[in-house]
């Protein structure tokens, strides 16, 4: 366990998986879900420990180039000799993307001791994690041995990606998980698996509530968060709160919705480490998540971009 002594030092958002490069024909972008959720955080001054695994190349230098630009520290960042930074292929195509997610990377091997290490260092206030980093056994492994040194909320995005993560993963991290946020498609996913609701049965709210609940109940949850794009999200509460959140300011453009539902997961685990109210919370993540959708990419190439964010929450 984390020794209490570590009770001095400042709360911190520790984010687990893979830090990765969206290679474009064009362009290639950093991104990765946590890395996604962990460079927003430190753009927001909130102490945050970023835990993966790079690989010594050229594609390594230009993630470790934005943990410069967020001013994070590297303390959680391992280098692998062997094994590459981490790939995505990303082809651009009239009715989307189509990704092709690389196997055998770097972030596959994120070592234990060097992870339990680094978060000795702080003081978990909460644990990120997805399944995309479970795929392999190494980091699969790494993962629960950070989730049992800690008693820190363990917030799960699920960030399902097709043909990366089965039933049995999703399955244990939920088991896992205190609060989970998932999209709509990935609720789908759920009810399937769990429920053997077929995804084309339309439901009514009624029906999808309960499901929702029953949710909650299988996995001994604290929390179900559904995120519903520009539609805004719901809250379920194993206390029985429900919240809908709807009014949210329309971007004046949108561009693209990559990192959208991780800039919503950033802002959440903001306001849980900055006590606010949830309402309050869950509207500053909608609001937010929207925003980014009115750049191009996860994150913004500005650092500035955040400057108003800061001031407005500050003033309240």
């Amino acid at each position: 366990m984390i020794p209490a002594s570590a009770g001095e030092r400042p709360l911190t958002t520790v984010v687990f998986g893979e830090a990765l490069v969206d290679d474009f024909v064009t362009e290639q972008l950093v991104g990765g879900a946590p890395f996604n959720v962990a460079r927003n955080l430190a753009a927001f001054m909130s102490p945050q420990l970023m835990v993966t695994r790079i690989g010594d190349d050229r594609n390594g230098v230009v993630v470790r180039g934005e943990f410069e630009r967020f001013a994070m520290s590297e303390s959680g960042l391992q280098l692998d000799r062997m094994e590459e930074t981490g790939r995505v292929l990303v082809e651009r195509r009239p009715g989307g993307h189509r990704f092709v997610i690389l196997p055998k990377q770097a972030y596959d091997f994120i070592d234990p001791a060097l992870a339990l290490e680094a978060m000795a260092k702080v003081t978990p206030a909460s644990i990120y994690f997805g399944t995309l980093a479970q795929r392999a056994a190494r980091s699969h492994d790494t993962l629960y041995k950070l989730l049992g040194a800690t008693g820190a909320t363990r917030f799960l995005d699920l960030n399902l990606r097709e043909g990366q993560s089965d039933r049995g993963c999703v399955a244990e991290s939920l088991n896992a998980a205190n609060i989970v946020k998932v999209n709509e498609e990935e609720l789908q996913a759920l009810f399937s698996w769990f429920f053997q609701i077929d995804p084309k049965t339309t439901l009514g709210s009624d029906e999808v509530h309960a499901a929702c609940r029953a949710l909650l109940d299988m996995f001994a949850l604290d929390a179900l968060i559904v995120t519903l794009g520009h539609r805004g999200s719901v809250y379920f509460g194993a206390d029985g709160a429900l919240i809908v959140n709807r009014d949210n300011p329309a971007p004046p453009f949108v561009i693209d919705t990559v990192g959208a539902g991780d800039a919503f997961s950033a802002i959440f685990l903001l306001g849980r480490a900055r006590s606010w109210p949830l309402e309050q919370t869950l509207a500053r993540a909608n609001e937010f998540a929207g925003a980014i959708c009115a750049v191009s990419g996860a994150v913004p190439r500005d650092i500035g971009f955040y400057d108003k964010w800061v001031a407005r929450w500050r003033a309240g």
